[in-house]
């Protein structure tokens, strides 16, 4: 095992409306692709320099050969990686496995691109005392805060497979076979959440005073 320090090696219609439309049924089976072949996906495992790097402030980050699974630790509040290597660009589909290890906070907070690739928002997966899911940010509302926010109840050292489509206009997003966000953006304001977890832009992996381990992530564009 390596330790890594410093370069870690049933929706409804669309409205005319200025505010997003968010609809989550309570189960919603993964997309279709989810069994296709594995051609057009960028694994981003790979652990040569520059393509995985530790976020600043980050400490007890490790990377295990024989299972490839990137381990984060507790950190002192924002712990994680960031992706450097090549990113994708709208429309894509990003796909991973986490778990939580210990702790009561997000243990995946996944930062990636959308529309230009300029602009940049998270997945939060347990965050706010451990089940809250959502985006953030929309109109400089976080995941608590907007409407795409909700409740998923969270086993210790269980895997979950986490899918995110990104379209240029929607954000979808599962956790293993439910669907937990579907938005449409058109007009609004996509951002980060003020404070700490920019670092983790254009891509990245972080978790908050939480451990978990990461496995498995990667990317292709839609329709690949």
């Amino acid at each position: 095992m390596g330790v890594l320090v410093g370069g870690l090696s049933g929706c409804r219609q669309k409205e005319a409306s200025s505010k997003y439309v968010s609809s989550v049924p309570e189960a919603v089976p993964a997309a279709a692709d989810t069994k296709k072949s594995d051609k057009g996906w960028v694994e981003m495992a790979t652990l040569a320099p520059g393509k995985w790097e530790a976020i600043e402030g980050a400490t007890d980050l490790a990377w295990d050969d024989g299972s490839r699974i990137m381990r984060i630790g507790v950190g002192t509040d924002l712990n994680g990686a960031r992706w450097t290597g090549p990113l994708p660009t709208v429309p894509y589909t990003v796909e991973l496995e986490a778990r939580r290890m210990t702790g009561s906070d997000f243990f995946c907070g996944l930062t990636f691109p959308v529309r230009s690739g300029k602009e940049f928002v998270s997945l939060i997966v347990g965050g706010w005392g451990g089940g809250l899911v959502g985006i953030s940010s929309i109109n400089n509302l976080d995941a608590s805060e907007n409407s795409t926010g909700s409740q998923y109840k969270f086993e210790d050292q269980r895997w979950y497979r986490i899918r995110v489509e990104v379209g240029q206009e929607r954000l979808q997003a599962w956790i293993d076979d439910r669907q937990v966000v579907d938005a449409y953006t058109e007009e609004q304001k996509l951002s980060l959440r003020e404070g700490p977890i920019g670092v983790c832009a254009p891509f990245g992996l972080a978790t908050w005073v939480t451990s978990a381990e990461v496995r498995g992530v990667r990317w292709r564009k839609a329709g690949d």
